[in-house]
Formats: structure tokens, sequence, C-alpha cells
């Protein structure tokens, strides 16, 4: 697989824009499916799950199409996986954003930021910096090529709060600390956009590309 490229899908549960996301894959070495397929996810080298909206109402739409099962499977298969902003706060038990259960692949809450005593506003919008968790094997891995306090993209109104400081790959500051991204075994996720995120986002994605490939 070192010399080919490796088949990524792209999970469509109807929440996001996934043309930006799979062309940005599609950039940096890998063919791309965008589907609601169980048989094309499972078929693939390695899934995305990117996503921007409501919590619940994106459970709603993965149990419709049965993808819900079919993603914990494959992650729980050690496919290679990335979550992206709503694609990571999926994988959690719980949000404060609705009353359904998530993935729960990552043990933790997601929740809402409340700054009633502050000039920040919600939703946290824009550029801001990420601070690498070293302590953390695979975020070498996951940010390789990326130096620490990178600028990254975000659009987000709730953060996820991780049970196990384990799986936290990287910070960010926008009012307190959070939790921006976590890595662990064969998956990654980010609460920022790789794909609106310039360089520093290509080189993410490049990265689990090559994640996939030394994986298949």
């Amino acid at each position: 697989m070192k010399n080919e490229k490796p088949l990524i899908a792209v999970v469509d549960y109807g929440m996001g824009n996934l043309r930006s996301v799979a062309k940005a894959i599609e950039l940096v070495g890998a063919k791309v499916v965008v589907s609601n397929k169980q048989k094309e996810l499972l078929a693939s080298n390695g899934i995305v799950f990117p996503g921007v909206g409501a919590f619940n109402a994106a459970l709603v739409n993965l149990k419709k199409t049965g993808l819900l099962s079919c993603l914990h499977d494959c992650i729980s298969s050690s496919k290679p996986f990335l979550g992206l902003c709503l694609g990571f706060q999926l994988l959690f038990d719980h949000s404060q954003e609705g009353s359904g259960k998530g993935l729960s692949i990552i043990h933790g809450n997601v929740k809402a930021f409340n700054f009633k005593n502050s000039k920040l506003k919600v939703p946290h919008m824009g550029w801001n910096t990420v601070s690498i968790n070293k302590e953390n094997k695979f975020s070498k891995e996951m940010f390789k090529g990326i130096k620490n306090n990178s600028y990254f993209y975000f659009v987000h109104s709730y953060y996820c709060v991780p049970k196990s400081y384990d799986v936290v790959a990287a910070k960010t500051s926008y009012g307190i600390d959070f939790c921006s991204a976590v890595a662990k075994g064969n998956y990654w996720a980010s609460q920022f956009h790789p794909e609106k995120s310039g360089a520093n986002g290509l080189k993410l994605l490049a990265n689990f590309v090559d994640k996939v490939k030394k994986c298949s």
C-alpha cells in the first residue's frame, strides 16, 4: 500500500460540508468515497467522520442508516479513524446539547461554553493555537511536522471533557483550557477543522493518510 492511494470513506450522515473535507483528503494523496452505506465504510482502508450541527440530530441520522453501530464496530476493529468537530463530540458518552447517547469510544461528556461574566463570544469561532500534549505518545504521529502552538480553525459552542487525560493529544485555551484533540491507538479526533486550517490542517490530514497506508 506504500505506493498506492488508500481508500478513505468520509461518512455522510447529512451533517456538514462533506465535499470540502473530501477534497482536502484527496489533495494529500488518498482516494475518497463519500458514503452512508455500511458496506463502503467497511471496505475502506480508513474512515473520516466529520460534521457540523446538533448532537441529537446527528444521532438520529446515524441510527436511521445503521451507521452508529457500524462506526463503533469499525473503530473497535482497529480501522484508522479520524473524527472532526461534531464527529469528535459524538465519540463521547453524552452531550449537554442533547439527551442521546454517543458512541462511548471515549468516556466523558461534552459541555457547553458558559461565559456569563465574560466578553468571550459563543460560538468559539476563528483561529486559535493548539498546544500539543507530548505525554501522549500518539500525538507525535498525529502532529508530525506541525509546530507546537500552531493555529487551527475552530467553530463550536461545546467542548469535550474526557474522563482520562491519557487520550488528550492537544489542548486549546478559550476562557478555559479544553481538549481540542484526542489520539489513541487507531483513532484520532479534533475539535478544530483541518480542512479549514490551511497548511497545518493539510499536514494533519496527510499524517492520517500515512497512518492509513501503514495499517493497510
